[in-house]
């Protein structure tokens, strides 16, 4: 879902699909989620799209020189463990199906090439926690071999990082880490 769970019930709704409320980092929450799908059919597309960007008590970006080994489990937890986790609770699903898709949604920010490009707005972010974990999302998504349609996602997508609603399996930014 989004950071708007009525925003994300729209979008699914005009492909036909249907969402599930994940918290990834959960993993009761993934294996119900994987349950609920099964019982209602059977799954064909998983789109791992849940994301944070842990943000200063103000608002601001962490930068390099403030982010925390702290920092970085809590970006990595959602943006790419919460990936892996809910892949392989849902792998049996979509091993049944005859046209599996995984697609893990990546960023632009993900591009060490980007980030490397001065003048790009990539290379003007000053985090480092969220490229980091996108980039390993992209890495973790090159394995085409399991699921031949699968593919990462990244460029212009139209995602709500405004807000900070959403819950882990939403896609919004963290101001600040959880207590």
């Amino acid at each position: 879902m989004t950071a708007s769970p009525a925003r994300g019930r729209r979008a699914a709704e005009q492909l036909g699909a249907r969402t599930v409320l994940i918290d990834v980092t959960d993993d009761a929450s993934v294996a119900a989620a994987a349950q609920a799908v099964e019982a209602d059919g059977g799954l064909d597309v998983l789109v791992n799209n849940a994301g944070v960007e842990a943000r200063t008590p103000d608002g601001g970006v962490i930068g390099a020189a403030e982010v925390t080994g702290e920092v970085m489990r809590y970006v990595f937890d959602t943006n790419v463990f919460g990936t892996v986790r809910v892949t392989h609770a849902f792998l049996p699903l979509l091993q049944r199906s005859a046209a599996p898709v995984v697609v893990n949604v990546s960023s632009g920010l993900a591009s060490l090439t980007r980030v490397s490009a001065a003048g790009t707005p990539a290379y003007a972010y000053p985090g480092v926690a969220y490229p980091a974990s996108k980039a390993a999302v992209a890495a973790t998504s090159t394995r085409r071999d399991v699921f031949p349609g699968s593919r990462p996602a990244s460029g212009r997508l139209d995602a709500d990082l405004g807000g900070t609603g959403g819950g882990r399996g939403g896609h919004g930014r963290r101001r600040g880490l959880p207590a």
